[in-house]
């Protein structure tokens, strides 16, 4: 018998400044500058009764654009957790805020789609 998992995927963006420090001296990072940012986050799990879903896709596009939300327009240094706001440091402030209302969170992509870099965490 087949037993499926499913993965459900919400996006959001927002657009904000940052820089690096501790980055390269003579490097770009360190000076501040802007980026349009998207984030994917997914869940992971059985369609589970009585409505057969693996979450409710309603709530997790709330919650994903809650949070994107508070980074809108802001500089990311300012944020508790992003003093070096990598992409590797917002997937896992994501996935933390994400996490406790969403026991399936599998996996959260952040990425700069304008400069055609991203980040992927998967959570366990």
């Amino acid at each position: 018998m087949i037993e499926p998992v499913f993965e459900i995927t919400k996006a959001a963006s927002f657009d904000a400044a940052h820089r690096l420090p501790g980055g390269p001296a003579d490097g770009p990072y360190m000076r501040l500058h802007g980026h349009s940012f998207r984030v994917e986050a997914s869940v992971r799990g059985p369609a589970a009764p009585p409505v057969g879903w693996v979450a409710d896709l309603a709530s997790l596009d709330a919650a994903l654009k809650a949070i994107a939300g508070e980074l809108d327009h802001s500089l990311l240094n300012d944020h508790a957790g992003l003093e070096s706001p990598t992409l590797e440091a917002i997937c896992l402030l994501f996935a933390q805020r994400l996490q406790p209302a969403f026991a399936g969170l599998s996996r959260v992509v952040v990425s700069r789609p304008t400069v055609g870099e991203s980040c992927a965490m998967t959570v366990s």
